[in-house]
């Protein structure tokens, strides 16, 4: 049986991959690296502190530290979540779906606790997660199954036991090797980018089961993930 669900937050809950590319532009230019969309897709889903190692080995700057951009990055993500961030289709009712089933939810994510915070209040969702873990609690980021498998700790519940949302590529191989049954919800933006058709051929291959928005799932999906688990 499913006892409990974890949520991945960014590009699931909430259309933040814009606001992390217009902030990693802005920030990294001040240390000298020119960023765009597509530069900014290869580090998507890592956390931030991976992020700013991996501009930093291909063109290390002198000043600031490592430690201060990735804290600039972090607080215009922020800012912008509070002032811009919209929750994604469906978030609402996948929600109140399994709040009426009595499930327990959790929420596993790469990013920092500020800014699970940030999103949560900006989505008024906050008391709709009893769990919430941090990749700053972890070594090692996504697609490593520490993050699903801190949240399944949390819960109290065996990581068999607990069904994944997520968004991408990475995302689907970790809660897959935390043991988790697993329905990816691939970004509809970009399509035709030839690295997002990658992306979503990958997660076709990976998830238990790929939507096409949150919108999308329902009793019948429920029941056929519920029977197979």
């Amino acid at each position: 049986m499913i006892e409990a669900v974890v949520f991945d937050m960014d590009g699931l809950l909430i259309d933040s991959e814009p606001l992390w590319q217009r902030a990693e532009i802005e920030v990294f230019a001040r240390v000298g690296i020119r960023l765009d969309a597509a530069l900014c897709l290869q580090t998507r889903g890592r956390k931030i502190d991976e992020v700013v190692d991996y501009w930093y080995a291909r063109a290390p700057w002198r000043e600031p530290s490592r430690r201060a951009v990735r804290d600039a990055i972090v607080a215009r993500v922020a800012r912008l979540v509070a002032a811009e961030g919209t929750a994604k289709p469906g978030v609402d009712e996948v929600l109140t779906f399994f709040a009426q089933r009595a499930l327990p939810l959790a929420l596993a994510s790469s990013s920092p606790y500020r800014l699970i915070d940030a999103v949560l209040a900006r989505l008024r969702i906050a008391e709709r997660f009893g769990v919430r873990h941090s990749g700053e609690d972890e070594r090692l980021g996504k697609p490593d199954p520490a993050i699903f498998l801190g949240a399944a700790r949390k819960l109290g519940i065996a990581p068999a036991r607990c069904l994944a949302f997520e968004d991408s590529p990475g995302g689907v191989a970790s809660a897959k090797a935390a043991g988790m049954r697993c329905v990816a919800v691939p970004d509809a933006a970009g399509a035709g980018d030839a690295r997002l058709d990658e992306e979503r051929a990958a997660l076709a291959g990976a998830a238990d089961l790929v939507i096409a928005s949150l919108c999308d799932f329902g009793a019948s999906e429920w029941e056929r993930l519920s029977r197979d688990a």
